[in-house]
């Protein structure tokens, strides 16, 4: 924006020192040709300066309205976050409450979760500093318990009331 300030004051100062050549040719009895000339460079000038003005004008307009759009955005996913947080917070006391229906141990509930989370055996057992074999035979009392044939089936059972037909 201030370039393009920059730049019409620039095309506009041109312009008046321009005319004030155009002035001083005409009483030195310059050849008409030359007059015509820098006149049609004032001539170009000003038109590049008032395209320029318009354009900035338009493009000022533009950002004012973008920023107004931005604003808008920026307070629906402020109060879209706030309801997913809350959104996540009850789906997480649901997990729980369905895991301790299932009556899962401490140590399987939080195999469950990170198996719901997507991760693998192996780093299920990473992050729990256990050893993948016990993480694998923990999955199976989780799936047994559940009455799942396996993670895809567990995570499926906490997603189908999510998606409607």
């Amino acid at each position: 924006m201030r370039k393009d300030v920059f730049i019409i004051i620039l095309l506009l100062l041109i312009t008046l020192f321009k005319l004030f050549d155009i002035f001083a040719d005409l009483q030195l009895n310059i050849p008409a040709w030359h007059i015509a000339q820098e006149a049609m460079l004032v001539v170009l000038t000003i038109a590049a300066s008032i395209f320029l003005g318009y354009d900035l004008i338009r493009s000022s307009r533009q950002v004012k309205a973008l920023k107004s759009k931005l604003k808008k955005a920026d307070k629906e996913i402020n109060h879209m976050s706030a309801q997913m947080r809350a959104a996540r917070q009850d789906y997480s006391l649901t997990i729980a409450a369905q895991f301790e229906s299932w009556q899962f141990t401490k140590s399987e509930q939080q195999v469950a979760l990170l198996l719901l989370k997507g991760l693998s055996f192996k780093e299920i057992a990473e992050v729990r500093l256990t050893k993948e074999k016990t993480v694998r035979q923990q999955a199976s009392t989780i799936y047994s318990k559940a009455q799942v044939d396996g993670r895809h089936t567990l995570c499926a059972w906490f997603m189908e009331d999510f998606i409607q037909e």
